[in-house]
This record gives structure tokens, sequence and C-alpha cells, in this order.
């Protein structure tokens, strides 16, 4: 036989009826030790009910009050617990009314329903943007491999430097992702070293050699001599990603202009390329993941780039921020503690 789930009982019914078996408890015990005493006449035991009752009002009063004041937050409180439960985190809590716990606990509540929210549609256009970004370099394998199969010779090679530049994108586009999550989950050990780090830029320079050698760029690096305790190989994605930036989005013949040098107790790393610039719409969006402001480069990123770049200063305690410059082009500045 099936046993059946006893209902809860309410905590407000559950706190008056304490109250009024405890106030009857001690009040008839003290009618009944008066009354047997003889402190009490005979014939006026009904007077010592008559203060039972008295007891047992004031009693239901005084736990409705608290009822109102504490017990029905609570209440609420609780069944918008349930709703997060079942996955609905638009609930907010009032913040302005009731005792001042009662507040604070309603406004932590609601914190904590935005940041899930917030979690929630991150997760969702995370989902949504990375599928878009691996279809579009699928799609393009498929079609340069089947236009390959019936290709004559010179259209072949045409068709695998396609294959291979979507190829090359895609493996780009799943390092990224691996480092992005492993960045947030904090799987990447906090070792940390003490190292040059005006010798660490110089060889992310020398390693994207390639890049600006194509569109005959020019570095001005006027960098001191550094030394910084910190997470070296993550760092060296952030001038990766900062110096392939400026060149991607520079002019070709044009120059790039890096700065390393201290500020009190900081390090402050600054590069500035001649490009177009960002505009006002897009200064608030470039951190964020998949996030590509200038469409015309789209084939040659994925949006997660600088998104990067904040993640790993943050971890750092650093910051970063991206500005247009008086002089034109685009400046990043990237503030450590040193």
């Amino acid at each position: 036989m099936k046993k059946r789930n006893k209902r809860p009982v309410p905590v407000r019914l559950a706190f008056v009826l304490y109250i009024i078996m405890i106030s009857a408890v001690i009040t008839a015990a003290f009618s009944l030790f008066s009354y047997f005493m003889g402190k009490t006449p005979a014939g006026q035991l009904p007077t010592a009910l008559w203060l039972l009752i008295s007891v047992i009002v004031l009693c239901v009063a005084i736990s409705t009050l608290v009822g109102i004041r504490i017990i029905g937050p609570m209440t609420k409180l609780g069944k918008a617990m349930g709703k997060v439960a079942r996955g609905d985190y638009k609930v907010k809590l009032d913040t302005e009314k009731g005792l001042a716990e009662i507040r604070r606990m309603n406004e932590s509540f609601n914190i904590m329903t935005r940041e899930l929210e917030a979690t929630e549609i991150l997760q969702t256009d995370f989902v949504s943007n990375v599928s878009h970004e691996f279809k579009t370099p699928i799609n393009a394998i498929e079609g340069y491999a089947t236009l390959l199969q019936g290709a004559d010779e010179d259209d072949r090679q045409i068709y695998t430097d396609k294959i291979l530049y979507n190829t090359r994108r895609l493996s780009s586009l799943v390092g990224n992702i691996l480092l992005l999550s492993k960045v947030d989950n904090r799987s990447i050990p906090a070792a940390k070293t003490k190292y040059r780090l005006d010798e660490q830029i110089r060889r992310c320079i020398v390693y994207l050699e390639p890049r600006w050698m194509a569109k005959n760029v020019e570095f001005d690096a006027d960098m001191e001599q550094i030394e910084y305790t910190g997470q070296e190989e993550l760092l060296a994605h952030v001038w990766n990603n900062l110096i392939e930036n400026a060149i991607k989005f520079g002019p070709d013949h044009g120059r790039i202009r890096i700065g390393l040098y201290k500020s009190g107790e900081s390090v402050v790393f600054t590069i500035r390329d001649e490009g177009p610039g960002i505009k006002d719409e897009d200064k608030k969006h470039i951190f964020d993941r998949f996030y590509q402001a200038d469409s015309s480069h789209r084939g040659e990123g994925n949006g997660l780039g600088l998104a990067l770049v904040r993640r790993i200063t943050d971890i750092e305690g650093g910051t970063v921020t991206a500005d247009n410059a008086k002089e034109g082009g685009c400046i990043f500045t990237v503030t450590l503690k040193n």
C-alpha cells in the first residue's frame, strides 16, 4: 500500500500553536498551583480560566505580529526560491519594506537571481554563437571538398588552400573555446613566476612577424625593463591577441606604437594602431564573447580574443580598457599590479 505524504504544517500556524500550547501549560500550572496551595478560594478556578484565555489572546496577537513581520517574508522567500529552482530567474523580492535584516536578505536574493539570469543568457548565447561559428568553416570545408572532386589541376590548389584555411580557423576556434573554458573554471594551475615582461612582449612581436611583414607594418616600441611576477603562459595570450588585432585593423604600411612602463605599484602596457578606431556603440561590447565590431574582418577571427584578454587580466588582478586615440586609431591599455 502506497503511503500518502503528509502535508506540511504552515510555519505561521505551527508558530501560533506552539505559543498557545506553551502559554496554556504555564498558565494552567500556575493556576492549579495557586488553587491547591490554598491561595485561591474554592469556586474561583474559573478566574484562572479567564486568565488563560487572556494569555492565549495576547499570544495570538503577538504571534500574528511576528508572522506578518518575520514569518510572512520568510514564506515569500521560500516560494520565490521554489520558482528559482524551477528555472524562473525573473522573480524579485521587495527591498523597500520590512525589517532591515529582511531587506538585506531580499536584496541578496535579487542579486543572486540577476546573476543566474545573466548566466543563463550567457550560456544560451554561447551555445548559439558556438554553433554558428562552427557551422561557417565546416560548410566552407564541405563546399570546397565537393568542388575539389571534379576540379582541374589549376583549381585543386586553390580549393586545397581554402580547405586548409578553414581547417586552421576551426582549430583556432576550438583552441580559444577550450582555453576560455579553462580560464573560466580556473582549471589552469595558478603557477606564478618572475620574468622579464618586456622580453615576453618582444617575443610575441617576433612570433607574429609573418603577419606584420605581410602588411609592411612598423613597430615603435618604448618599453622599460620590468620584472613581473604572474602567470607567464596566460599573459602571452593577452599580448598576442592585442598585437594581432593592431596588425589586423591597422592599414598597410602603418605603424604600431607599444609602451610599457611603471606607474606607482602598477605596470602599464599600451598599444596603439592607426586603424579606423572603435565606434561608440561598439565600445561596451568589444570584450563580449563572439562580438566582432568590424564585419569586414569576420573571416579573420571568431570574437573570442578580447574576451580572453579581459578574463586573463581579471585573473591577474588587472584591468584592460579600449578607447580611440586623439591622433587617430585605437589604443588598448592593460594595467597590472606588480
